[in-house]
C-alpha cells in the first residue's frame, strides 16, 4: 500500500506512515522491533527529558519523533508522549528504553506527595487524583 496524504514517509520526512482514509499504515509494535518489554522500568508518569546526546546509530521515525518531543519541552511525561506519538504506552517506553540505553533522554521517577509511591491498584493513588481534582474545581 502506498502512503500518501499529510504526515506519509519520504524523502526527509520523520512522520509515521498514514493513509488518508486508513490512517496509521504501519502496525505501532514495528516500530519497536515487535518488543512489548522495554530494557529500562518506565513509569507513565516518569518525566523524559532530552540530554542533548546524538545517538550514534541510526534512529528510526518513531525513535526520532519521541527524540525531537523530549527536547521541544523541560519535560514530558511517558503518558504524554505516547498520545502525542499515537502508540500504544507499551511501545513508546520501549522505544523512550532504546533512547535511554543511546544516552539521548533521561527519565526522572514521578513525584508524588508525601515523598511516597503509590502501587498501581493502589487506593491511596485514585484518593491522591480525586482530592487533587476537587481542588482544582
Amino acid at each position: 500500500m502506498r502512503a500518501r496524504g499529510r504526515g506519509a514517509y519520504g524523502k526527509g520526512h520523520d512522520t509515521p506512515w498514514v493513509d488518508g482514509s486508513a490512517g496509521r499504515v504501519m502496525r505501532p509494535y514495528t516500530a519497536s522491533g515487535g518488543r512489548t518489554r522495554p530494557g529500562i522500568a518506565l513509569d507513565l508518569l516518569s518525566l523524559m527529558t532530552a540530554t542533548g546526546v546524538r545517538p550514534r546509530v541510526p534512529l528510526g521515525a518513531e525513535h526520532t519523533h519521541a527524540l525531537r518531543l523530549c527536547a521541544s519541552s523541560a519535560a514530558v511525561t511517558v503518558a504524554e508522549l505516547a498520545g502525542q506519538l499515537r502508540l500504544p504506552a507499551a511501545v513508546v517506553k520501549v522505544l523512550l528504553s532504546d533512547l535511554m540505553d543511546y544516552g539521548a533522554v533521561m527519565a526522572q521517577s514521578p513525584r508524588f506527595p508525601g515523598g511516597g509511591s503509590y502501587a498501581a491498584d493502589d487506593q491511596s493513588l485514585l484518593l491522591a487524583v480525586l482530592d487533587g481534582l476537587r481542588r482544582r474545581l
